[in-house]
Formats: C-alpha cells, structure tokens, sequence
C-alpha cells in the first residue's frame, strides 16, 4: 500500500499543518505504508505534472495551511492540474485525506473545498482533520491532539486497506452532468506532453531567452528611433527664432512619443534647443508630434493649440504665450495673436 501526502503551505517553521503531517506519516509508516511527500513550493515549475504521481498511490493526503483566506494557490495550481491532466478513472479509486489547519479563520471551509474538489474529481474524501492553531507550541504540548492524529491515521489506513464504501454524492452527480473542461483539439498524450513542456525548466529557460531576445531586438529598434528623433523639430525652432527686448525663458516641451524633453533657453539674443533634462523650466508643456507638426507647419500657433485643448502646461502663462512671438511658425498673424 502506498499512500502521498501533497503538502500546500509554504514550509515555514511554525507551520502546524507540518507538525501533523510529520505525525500521520510516522504512524503509517510504523503500519508499514510506503509513504511518500511532495511539498508543493519547493515544486513550482513541475506542479502539472504531478498528477502523474497518483498513479502509483491507493490513498492520498492533502494537506494546507490557511493563513489568510482559503487552501493557498500551490493546493489550487495541483488540484487544477488534477482536472486538467489527472486519470479520472485512477482518481476514481483514490482515497482522499483532507488536512487544513488555519493560524486565523476558515479551516471548515479549506477543509470542506478540499473534500468537495476531490469529489468533484471523482475521487473518494474520508474523514480529515482541520483545527485552529495560532502557536504550533499548542500542538507540541498537547499529547492529546497526538492521539487525535494517530487515530486519523489508522482511520485512513483502515479505510483504504478495506476499500470502505461510500454512499454517491451530489458533486459527482453535477460533475457527470453538467462540468466539463474546455474542449481542446488535442489527445491526453498531447495535453499530458504539453504540461511536460511547461514543467520542463530547460524548455522553459528557452523560452524566456527567446523573449529575452525579441525584448532586446525591439528595444534597440525604440532606441534608434529615439536616436533619430533627437534631431526632430530642433532646426524649425532654430531658423525662425526671432528675438524680442525683453523675452526669454526656459521651455520644456514633454513630447509624448519621444523619451527625452525638448528644452528651448531663451536669454537675451540667444537660443539653445536641445533634447535632455533641464532642473528648472518656466514653462513646462505636453503634447503629441503630430500637434507639434502642425505647429511647427504654422497650421495653428501654440496659444490656439492650448486654448483648443490640444496641449497642456504648466507655469507662467505670460511666459507661454511669449512662445508665438519668440518663435513665429505662423507668420506675423501669429506673432500678434492675443
């Protein structure tokens, strides 16, 4: 007789739900059961292909710790899996031991979704334990709760060694009539390889490489583009800079397409464009390429685009609208626009 315990917390000292599997596999393997473990956090990337492990096994135990709200994701991911690429016909067979013990609320409920998943599965849940343990040292000095586990142990290895009947439950029913997977063009052999593949560390290590690598291309693709458009709209701004008595500044325009600022400084008879960081701007405005071609094209001036809601700013509004005067796209219509 063999029976595997799929542990679903997350290995932390302390747990109670370990105290007690320790317990119930001491016991079985004093009856003389094969008894063998799977912690499920240690077995992220192979968890679908565990159900290949209820082959072998003529009863199971489930075990997870509640610490916040419900069984825990890995106890999801396994049961999932079970769904997904479990032998229905071998989980038919398979006795089902729940264990759930809970550092806060809701250890009924982990145990009662477990018992009910396994059902659902068509497997056959026996009587678990489940029990509130805020201090694992509650456990360690109480030899009372060692006999409770003892007798759950023996229960179990009674009721699978006798292959004790069950009355037929409604979740199987609803099971049979209504649940289904979803359909899928593939085989079991297929579907069965294809959480090999997802399980395989190696294939999968491939697989990120290749993002890895698409990542990189692309980003090299942006950064040329970004590279190019370093030059974009900074000799419009420079041939038709006209200075006035009495303007300057300093621009940030924040382009959305573009990663880096175009910066115009403005001071006396001269004018710096450039695309970089400046730590003080007076005027700071954002808006799309085409809105600044447009501009740009003297379609409309930057006060037009403001007040038609096409770019934003932030700062000196005087200052702002200095920008139609100091760098007149629009011809003199535009310079003297109010």
């Amino acid at each position: 007789m063999k029976i595997n315990i799929y542990y679903g917390g997350r290995g932390l000292i302390g747990d109670p739900t370990l105290y007690v599997i320790q317990k119930m596999q001491e016991v079985l393997q004093e009856l003389n059961i094969t008894v063998e473990r799977f912690d499920l956090y240690e077995r992220k990337n192979t968890i679908t292909t565990l159900p290949n492990t209820l082959k072998d096994a003529d009863g199971i135990i489930l075990a997870s710790t509640v610490e916040w709200f419900g069984i825990g994701g890995a106890m999801q991911q396994f049961l999932d899996a079970c769904w997904l690429y479990g032998d229905k016909d071998k989980i038919s067979q398979i006795y089902m031991c729940p264990i759930v013990m809970s550092t806060t609320y809701g250890e009924r409920d982990g145990k009662l979704t477990l018992a009910t998943a396994w059902e659902i599965l068509g497997g056959r849940p026996c009587s678990g334990i489940c029990g509130y343990i805020p201090e694992i040292s509650l456990l360690e000095c109480g030899s009372e709760y060692d006999r409770i586990i003892e007798k759950k142990a023996e229960n179990l290895y009674r009721t699978v060694s006798q292959k004790v009947a069950s009355f037929p439950t409604s979740n199987q029913v609803v099971k049979q009539k209504v649940s289904c997977t979803q359909n899928v063009d593939l085989t079991p052999q297929e579907s069965e390889q294809l959480s090999v593949y997802a399980a395989d560390e190696e294939y999968m290590q491939r697989q990120k490489e290749d993002i890895k690598e698409l990542t990189s291309f692309f980003k090299d693709m942006m950064e040329s583009r970004s590279a190019e458009s370093t030059e974009n709209f900074i000799s419009d701004f420079e041939s038709v800079y006209t200075p006035r008595p009495g303007l300057q500044g300093i621009y940030r325009l924040l382009i959305k397409e573009y990663k880096k600022p175009l910066i115009l400084r403005v001071k006396q008879r001269k004018c710096e464009c450039f695309y970089g960081t400046s730590e003080y701007a007076d005027v700071e405005i954002q808006l799309e390429e085409e809105i600044l071609k447009n501009i740009v094209n003297g379609k409309y001036s930057f006060q037009r685009a403001f007040m038609g809601g096409d770019m934003t700013m932030k700062g000196d509004f005087n200052v702002m609208r200095s920008l139609d005067q100091l760098f007149p796209f629009g011809g003199e219509d535009e310079k003297t626009e109010d």
